[in-house]
């Protein structure tokens, strides 16, 4: 597949905030008094940098790769989504350049955790956090996300051939 030098891809997702929840973001424990809402961790940053990827690679998004009527894998740590996506793309003959994302989330404060949060993305996707943009905003009170019923992420994601072109 690996037709082209570079490819880049794009993801988003969003989870609605619910009490009972863990809030995982970028793999990081987050805590307060509610969580993000879903059949995984709905760890909606991972989320979006999984289908960054497997859009990069032109590959169907994590919904068909992780299906959420699939209750094998309710629950599932979204970490192993990401690894399953650089995977799939080094099986297509890409490896990872880097990847830029951003939270928007009004509460809790995403900041303080950005650094662990590059630390666990680099050990999921075996890359150095330096290749990890990661940012936070909120939506200035606009909006459901801006009346903190839901958390946001957009990613990107530059992917570099890894064998020789033919």
């Amino acid at each position: 597949m690996t037709d082209l030098p570079y490819r880049i891809g794009f993801g988003y997702d969003i989870h609605r905030l619910v009490t009972g929840r863990k809030l995982i973001l970028g793999g990081v424990e987050i805590l307060g008094e509610m969580g993000l809402e879903g059949h995984s961790d709905a760890d909606c940053l991972t989320h979006a940098l999984a289908d960054a990827i497997l859009g990069a690679c032109g590959l169907p998004d994590i919904g068909h790769q992780f299906p959420n009527t699939d209750p094998s894998i309710e629950g599932i740590n979204s970490q192993l989504i990401l690894r399953k996506a650089a995977d799939l793309a080094a099986e297509a003959g890409y490896q990872i350049g880097n990847i830029d994302a951003c939270v928007i989330a009004e509460k809790p404060r995403i900041s303080p955790y950005i650094d662990a949060m590059k630390s666990t993305l680099s050990s999921t996707l075996q890359i150095t956090p330096g290749r990890i943009g990661i940012k936070a905003t909120t939506q200035e009170k606009i909006g459901a996300l801006g009346a903190s019923q839901g958390i946001a992420a957009h990613a990107v994601c530059l992917l570099l051939a890894s064998k020789k072109q033919p």
